[in-house]
């Protein structure tokens, strides 16, 4: 993706950048003229000379969200290659099978009905764009509540397409045995669309009456038809309701197994004390372009925001590790559980690391394509069981309670060092990032690469280095030798280097 490219997409795709928040406010002013131009015009009398300029209007307005909807729609990067390599034609199916998938979103659908308001028939599709403005989380306090509709339609997308397909196949049927049974002979069925028109208003059990069987064959037909209609709308307000059966519920946990999730990040494990690491990702990541996806064994629970995904199942046994599409993954955060003792949480956090470490080797094929591999950090709270937890796969190892203690002691003689370092630990403040050095092939000293760097005037303070063997050296002096391939230890408000790969 060039810089150009780059730009369209932080246009529409990167709510948190500045030309997103331009684009958006332009958008949203043109929908709320639009809106005004048709209330205006239905205000005006079919004589008043200024209609066709307002309908000349409307259709530079309507020109404007069909090239944003296109742009939009163009410019969306499939997160699949975020993880994987293909081959040229591999990506042209990735972008192709994405961009398919993204106009099928609720939302893009809207827009896309309300760009068919420049046939003059239609023109009243237009007051579709109005829900975009409910879309953001400023317009309402504390939640909002369209995005909960939405993410409800989102999680049930597989029953809503079974739920069609039932409907789809009964009307072809029943529409196909209407016209077979009756062309000849009903003077309201003269082609095969008749028959599917007759089909459709009998299941929905709307009834129009401007098609009716003739024949005794043709009612035993529509009774059939009435009969499966009332299943059907019994199916429908089963899902819309969500008074789902079990059988019904199985499917939807079949839903993100069948999705197209990619980048996402898996936490396992929730308790009362989750909300935290919740509250601490929400600072951290962008939920619109990085889902989160909580597996555990309960039911979701009531109190948990819809932003974020949950998958109820068990993260210590390999074959239910597939529901949440590891393999796709970014990365799995372990959290330690507090509810037991420390000594069982810790056991059960190193089980999942070695469950999870097994289900990648056992996928080995489906991962060698990943352009990085994926990234385990476990919660740890015995300090003992940290070798345990590296041992059983783990990148990255948190000791919390350790961390928490060892700053309250420090606090008591050093007054007002736990504050700072809270700050420093807290994303939004200084946090601690590390990043590649550029290229060298002679070690050089570690003055001379911070003057080489001038990192400082970026806004960045380095702190120390970590070695190629993965030694870390705080604080070295400026002699020090830095050899090829360290990576440095810094303080920023946001990351100014390149990760380490």
């Amino acid at each position: 993706m060039g810089a150009f490219g780059a730009r369209i997409h932080a246009a529409f795709h990167k709510p948190g950048t500045r030309i997103y928040r331009i684009v958006q406010g332009g958008i949203w002013a043109l929908i709320i003229l639009s809106i005004g131009l048709l209330v205006a015009e239905a205000l005006l009398a079919d004589e008043d000379h200024t209609r066709p300029t307002l309908r000349l209007l409307d259709q530079v307005v309507l020109a404007i969200f069909a090239l944003e909807l296109l742009l939009r729609v163009g410019s969306f990067y499939p997160p699949e290659l975020q993880v994987f390599h293909h081959p040229p034609m591999g990506r042209l199916r990735a972008h192709l099978r994405a961009r398919l998938s993204f106009m099928l979103r609720p939302m893009i659908l809207i827009d896309i009905l309300a760009v068919l308001a420049f046939f003059p028939e239609l023109r009243g599709l237009r007051a579709l764009r109005l829900l975009r403005l409910f879309r953001t989380s400023r317009v309402f306090r504390y939640r909002n509540p369209f995005a909960i509709v939405l993410r409800a339609l989102e999680d049930n997308g597989l029953l809503f397409a079974f739920a069609f397909s039932v409907l789809a196949v009964a009307t072809i049927l029943g529409g196909t045995s209407m016209y077979l049974v009756e062309a000849r002979i009903n003077p309201g069925i003269n082609s095969m669309f008749d028959g599917m028109w007759w089909a459709l208003v009998t299941l929905t059990t709307v009834g129009f009456g401007d098609i009716t069987p003739v024949t005794p064959l043709g009612r035993i037909v529509g009774a059939v038809l009435m009969v499966s209609g009332m299943f059907t709308l019994a199916l429908f307000a089963g899902i819309v309701g969500s008074s789902l059966v079990s059988g019904m519920l199985s499917i939807r946990e079949e839903q993100f197994r069948m999705s197209d999730y990619v980048n996402h990040i898996v936490v396992c494990g929730f308790d009362e004390s989750t909300h935290l690491l919740l509250d601490a990702l929400r600072r951290e990541l962008d939920l619109a372009s990085t889902r989160v996806v909580l597996f555990d064994e309960h039911e979701r629970p009531r109190e948990l925001p819809p932003d974020f995904l949950w998958v109820q199942g068990d993260p210590s046994k390999e074959s239910e590790l597939d529901k949440v599409r590891l393999t796709h993954a970014r990365g799995v955060i372990v959290s330690g559980a507090r509810d037991m003792t420390p000594q069982a949480a810790d056991a059960r956090t190193i089980l999942i690391l070695f469950t999870v470490r097994s289900f990648l080797k056992r996928n080995g094929a489906e991962l060698r394509h990943r352009q990085s591999p994926l990234y385990l950090v476990a919660e740890i709270l015995d300090s003992e069981n940290v070798d345990h937890a590296l041992t059983a796969g783990a990148n990255e190892v948190i000791e919390t309670r350790k961390i928490g203690f060892s700053m309250i002691a420090h606090a008591v003689s050093h007054h007002g060092t736990a504050a700072t370092m809270s700050r420093v630990l807290i994303s939004g403040e200084h946090n601690v990032y590390i990043g590649q050095t550029p290229g060298s092939l002679e070690p050089r000293s570690f003055g001379e690469l911070l003057s080489q760097m001038q990192l400082t005037k970026r806004g960045g303070l380095v702190v120390g280095v970590r070695t190629p063997s993965g030694v870390e050296v705080i604080n070295p002096p400026k002699s020090y030798v830095v050899q090829p391939g360290t990576l440095l230890i810094y303080l920023a408000k946001t990351a100014l280097l390149e990760p380490p790969e």
